[in-house]
């Protein structure tokens, strides 16, 4: 259509044009002279075409308004004023803003957070300058899914408040232990506090990072193991107690007993037996049936010589007793491993880890020196 300079007289002419069409076309030949001329264009021509787009720009088909935003997006010196109009557009049209426009401001941003959808709060958890007002504010606004995509951003900044906000939450949604654990700001006094509910391989992560020393871990584990028990059973319960008393003096605990009071949801009272049946006390018990993976239980069970069929039935209903799911897929493949190394496991490898235990060995040296 031109060469030099652009024809300002066309695209006034053509504004003049109210119609759906004329504007389509309008919109359309500005967005092509931005494509087609770039860096060429002066500053007055770029001042008067997105003047003409901030003037269309609710009245053009949504593929126009797409193509300008990812435009704008990069751009600067864009007006605000347009750039805010294009955040709140449906998804299509804000996301290139939301997530690239160094334009929009915070109070925008988290006008947007407030008030538009999750696909505009996903979008905005992708910026490079996210503050950490903008990063409460997906905190309080955000679905699981947006808190997780925000975390997962290293760039984005997180005040130590929201930290440790999000740190309380991970006990009940597994999707923020993960990427929690690798943000730098991180600190160690947060990450103990996680140590309590993450995975067996997301408490190695912690060890690692923070090199804590085996003695801290070993306390680590002693409280992971009690809260575990305050939330399920209540061990000093007056019944369980003398329930174990008289059935241990008429000669009755054994593994069937122990495995019928799980089924009948007698958690207490199998914690009181199994630790009978393994000669200890009811803190290591507890600790050993509630451990994330299911490798201690597969030893204690492996040697007091469960048969393998119990002990099946035996991890399926602890894991259900465990205060904490995990995913489906997740949970089954962890089943899958723990009966094949129960399978594989010999019943005097399992007994001497267990004499081990039995004697006050570190529990985490004794799992580790066993080779299976």
């Amino acid at each position: 259509m031109m060469s030099g300079e652009i024809d300002v007289e066309y695209l006034f002419q053509l504004a003049r044009d109210k119609s759906s069409e004329g504007r389509a076309t309008l919109a359309q030949v500005v967005d092509d002279l931005f494509e087609e001329r770039g860096e060429a264009i002066s500053d007055r021509e770029r001042y008067l075409m997105l003047n003409i787009m901030h003037d269309l720009i609710h009245d053009v088909e949504v593929s126009v308004r797409k193509n300008f935003a990812t435009r704008l997006a990069t751009m600067s010196d864009a007006p605000r004023s347009l750039i805010e109009e294009m955040a709140n557009d449906e998804i299509d049209v804000a996301y290139p803003i939301l997530s690239k426009s160094t334009v929009l401001r915070d109070a925008a941003l988290i006008d947007v957070i407030r008030l538009r959808t999750h696909e505009h709060q996903l979008a905005v958890t992708l910026r490079t300058d996210i503050s950490e007002e903008v990063s409460a504010a997906l905190v309080e606004h955000g679905n699981q899914q947006v808190i997780t995509k925000l975390l997962e951003n290293p760039q984005a900044n997180i005040s130590r408040a929201t930290m440790e906000f999000l740190v309380d939450q991970s006990r009940r949604v597994d999707t923020f232990q993960d990427p929690l654990l690798k943000r730098e700001e991180l600190r160690e006094d947060l990450a103990k506090k996680m140590f309590m509910w993450v995975s067996a391989a997301l408490r190695r992560h912690i060890v690692d990072r923070y090199e804590l020393p085996p003695e801290m871990v070993e306390e680590l584990l002693e409280q992971a193991a009690q809260e575990e028990i305050d939330q399920t059973v209540s061990l000093r319960s007056d019944s369980g107690n003398k329930l174990k008393a008289a059935l241990q003096e008429e000669g009755l605990i054994t593994p069937d007993m122990a495995v019928a009071a799980l089924l009948d949801g007698e958690a207490a009272l199998f914690i009181n037996l199994f630790s009978t049946l393994t000669n200890l006390n009811e803190i290591l018990t507890s600790r050993i049936v509630f451990e994330e993976g299911g490798e201690a239980l597969a030893i204690a069970c492996k040697a007091v010589d469960i048969p393998e069929m119990q002990f099946g039935v035996i991890y399926a209903r602890t894991r259900k007793a465990r205060p904490k799911s995990i995913q489906v897929k997740q949970a089954e493949k962890r089943r899958h491993e723990v009966l094949e190394l129960y399978h594989r496991m010999k019943v005097e490898d399992a007994q001497k880890v267990l004499k081990r235990w039995q004697r006050g060995s570190d529990f985490l040296s004794a799992l580790r020196d066993l080779n299976l």
